[in-house]
C-alpha cells in the first residue's frame, strides 16, 4: 500500500508533481467583444485580465461603426474551460460591453495576422530569405544593401513557422498586429 495514496496516472517520482484530479487542460479561445469607443473602456477591459491574473496572449481593438459610437476588440487567451467560461462571463457584464463572442466555440472561423519582419543578411543568407520569403507570399516592403523587411498576413502559425526559418537568416526585428478574427458565415441573430 502506498503511504502517500498517490492515484492512479500521477507521477510516482514527487509528491509535488500530483496531476488535477479534474482533468481541466489549458485551451486557446479567441473572444471578440463589441465596446463603446470611449475612453477607458480598453483599459477597464485590460484591468479584467490584469487583477484575475488571466494571460493575454493577443489583443486588437478598432472602431468598427462610426456612427454608434461603437469598436471591436479581438482578444486571444488561454486557460482552463472554467477559467475561460469565467473572462467571458465577467466581459459581458462590464457595462460598456455590448456582446461577447467566443469564436473559437462559435463555430468555424477566419483569424488573420499580420506581421512586419526585418532581415539582415548578405550573400547566400540574403538570397535565402528572399526564396523563403517567396514560399511563404510574404512582400518585400522595404530593402537595402543588407537588410529587407518583409510583411506577412496569415494565420499566427504561419507567422511563427515564418520566423522560425527567418532566425538562422539573420532576423532582426518582428512586429505583429495580433489576431483579427471574425465567425466565418452568418449567426441567426444577423
Amino acid at each position: 500500500m502506498n503511504a502517500l495514496h498517490i492515484k492512479k496516472g500521477s507521477s510516482k517520482k514527487s509528491a509535488y508533481d500530483l496531476k488535477n484530479s479534474f482533468g481541466d487542460t489549458m485551451e486557446r479561445h479567441t473572444l471578440a467583444a463589441i465596446v463603446d469607443n470611449e475612453a477607458g473602456v480598453l483599459a477597464r477591459v485590460i484591468g479584467l485580465f490584469a487583477g484575475r491574473g488571466y494571460n493575454i496572449e493577443s489583443l486588437t481593438v478598432s472602431e468598427i461603426d462610426h456612427e454608434s459610437k461603437r469598436s471591436r476588440i479581438t482578444v486571444v487567451t488561454t486557460g482552463t474551460p472554467s477559467v475561460i467560461n469565467q473572462i467571458k462571463t465577467q466581459l459581458e457584464r462590464m457595462v460598456p460591453v455590448y456582446e461577447v463572442h467566443d469564436l473559437t466555440v462559435e463555430g468555424p472561423s477566419v483569424e488573420r495576422e499580420l506581421a512586419l519582419f526585418k532581415v539582415a543578411g548578405v550573400g547566400d543568407k540574403r538570397v535565402e530569405a528572399i526564396r523563403t520569403a517567396d514560399i511563404f507570399r510574404a512582400s518585400v516592403v522595404d530593402t537595402t544593401l543588407n537588410s529587407f523587411v518583409f510583411e506577412l498576413t496569415g494565420t499566427p502559425e504561419k507567422i511563427d513557422a515564418f520566423a522560425e526559418l527567418m532566425r538562422p537568416l539573420g532576423l532582426c526585428e518582428v512586429a505583429r498586429t495580433g489576431v483579427a478574427a471574425l465567425a466565418r458565415g452568418l449567426r441567426d441573430d444577423e
